[in-house]
């Protein structure tokens, strides 16, 4: 009998949410689900996240690190679009209507799709995973993410053999967003991965966290995490993913490139150009502890770059 490789990080598929840390199970059924099934998802304030859908999931991933609190993860966020300060996000992301909500899913695939967020969240096997989430400026989180594989929908649209990278697109509604007013960035936000680190199992497409949807000011309905990347690797609010031969320009890399590579890996041995990084600061913490390579992840990622140079390909 063939036996199946479990990662680092993974569980028994036998193990259970432990009780308490959701508030709410739902059935959900098996398969992708891009057809029926519909789930109600009202615009919601952004800091009232104790009315927003309950949602629960198989746990596949976790840490022996403590989650840092949901009152922290739903207060302390870097979206530009409702704001440049930390608490912005929180205070603005009401305006937001996350429901409902349409991806597009194409460029050089076989079967290009619209996806229905909505109907596609009634009818998942959602998975829970526990990923550490670093930022570039030197802070961190530990947060209990809901979603599934990014895999999954690679799978579903079939790239093409071109396909040598993946494109994502986010919202840029000013109706909705005060922060597009800002000439920070070069709006919509746009960010990019090689087709080997968006099919890697550890990249993931979150729908919620802490048993419950996104808050807007977590990137509602959908994001991309990729857990040994700096935070700002992680699309939030998308509208559109498209599957590309050439590396494509993302926001940070075009308006600092000294400072924002492509790859965006969490590298202790790079300083950003202001500050090192070195070191990090868990939110609701006041040590520093040390900057681990891919944030921890090596083990799982590491071979994606093996013989690159990694001060270059930063």
């Amino acid at each position: 009998m063939a036996s199946r490789r479990l990662h680092a990080f993974s569980l028994p598929e036998r193990e259970a949410i432990p009780e308490g840390l959701h508030l709410a199970r739902r059935q959900l059924v098996a398969g992708l689900g891009l057809g029926l099934g519909t789930i109600a998802a009202p615009a919601l304030a952004s800091t009232d996240v104790t009315r927003l859908a309950p949602l629960a999931g198989r746990r596949t991933l976790a840490t022996d690190e403590t989650p840092t609190p949901l009152a922290a993860v739903a207060s302390y966020n870097n979206f530009y679009e409702f704001g440049l300060d930390k608490a912005d996000p929180a205070r603005n992301a009401h305006r937001l209507k996350p429901s409902p909500w349409t991806v597009r899913i194409g460029g050089l695939v076989r079967r290009p799709f619209t996806l229905d967020v909505d109907q596609w969240i009634a009818r998942l096997p959602l998975e829970e995973r526990i990923y550490r989430l670093r930022c570039v400026e030197g802070w961190s989180m530990v947060i209990p993410w809901l979603g599934v594989p990014f895999a999954a929908l690679i799978r579903v649209a079939d790239p093409l053999s071109d396909a040598k990278y993946v494109r994502f697109t986010t919202l840029a509604d000013r109706a909705q967003m005060p922060g597009l007013t800002s000439r920070v960035l070069d709006w919509p936000y746009r960010e990019g991965l090689r087709m080997d680190e968006a099919a890697h199992p550890l990249t993931f497409i979150a729908v919620g966290l802490y048993g419950r949807r996104l808050p807007n000011q977590n990137g509602a309905p959908l994001r991309l995490v990729v857990p040994w990347k700096y935070g700002f690797k992680s699309a939030k609010s998308i509208v559109a993913i498209d599957f590309v031969e050439r590396q494509p320009l993302t926001s940070w890399n075009q308006a600092a490139p000294r400072e924002y590579g492509f790859y965006s890996n969490v590298n202790p041995e790079v300083d950003h150009p202001r500050w090192s990084q070195a070191t990090e600061r868990r939110i609701g913490e006041f040590r520093r502890r040390r900057t681990l390579p891919f944030n921890g992840y090596a083990d799982e990622v590491a071979h994606l770059y093996r013989g690159m140079d990694l001060k270059r390909f930063f």
